[in-house]
């Protein structure tokens, strides 16, 4: 269930005397970020705010992360489980998300392999204002979105004649250049991964 100003009431707050635990992840990779309490003042000033706050059991208050460091997590979406007693919250981090400065209070944790994608592409897009000679990528910027393009139909050949042939380690790797060539054009044409995802979702719901 997706919570609103209309449910809050409907979660199951009497379980943990008015507490439920509150899973953070990563909008975009899906990487969990932190987890923390909210109570119904917290899940509240979430939703007016935009801004994921607590409440701190240490401080005894509520506690909007990033309040003093700046690094804030921007609530998308905020739902509950089946039982309505546990919530995950959808958002982007403004900054590293861990007080140690890790993206993740999960330093060494396992990471899903897909996140990887994602995670490049956010260094993708930082490259975009870096200096010409400081990475091939952002040399590729500075070159054009006609340069990128051309790339893309360069790798597209290259892994179509892998499959045709055979080569199965080739295949892999001009894979690789193809989806990383591909990336640096969707940024290069201020689009991202999340907005070819939603056209294979909207394909996916229509009838066959």
């Amino acid at each position: 269930m997706i919570i609103n100003q209309d449910n809050i009431e409907a979660l199951a707050w009497d379980k943990m005397d008015g507490m439920l635990p509150v899973v953070v992840q990563h909008a975009i990779s899906g990487k969990i970020q932190m987890q923390g309490y909210m109570n119904r003042e917290a899940l509240q000033k979430s939703l007016d705010t935009g801004h994921v706050t607590f409440f701190s059991r240490s401080k005894q208050r509520l506690w909007t992360k990033g309040e003093s460091s700046g690094h804030t997590l921007d609530l998308l979406e905020l739902s509950c489980d089946c039982d309505q007693d546990a919530l995950i919250a959808l958002a982007m981090p403004n900054g590293p998300t861990c007080h140690t400065g890790d993206p993740s209070c999960w330093h060494q944790g396992a990471t899903p392999s897909l996140t990887f994608v994602a995670e490049l592409e956010q260094v993708l897009a930082q490259r975009k204002s870096a200096a010409p000679d400081s990475s091939y990528t952002a040399s590729l910027y500075a070159k054009g979105i006609k340069r990128i393009a051309q790339k893309v139909g360069e790798e597209g050949v290259e892994t179509a004649l892998a499959a045709t042939v055979g080569d199965l380690e080739e295949l892999k790797n001009e894979s690789a250049d193809l989806l990383y060539h591909l990336l640096v054009l969707l940024q290069a044409s201020n689009l991202s991964l999340q907005d070819v995802i939603q056209v294979l979702q909207t394909r996916h719901q229509k009838p066959e």
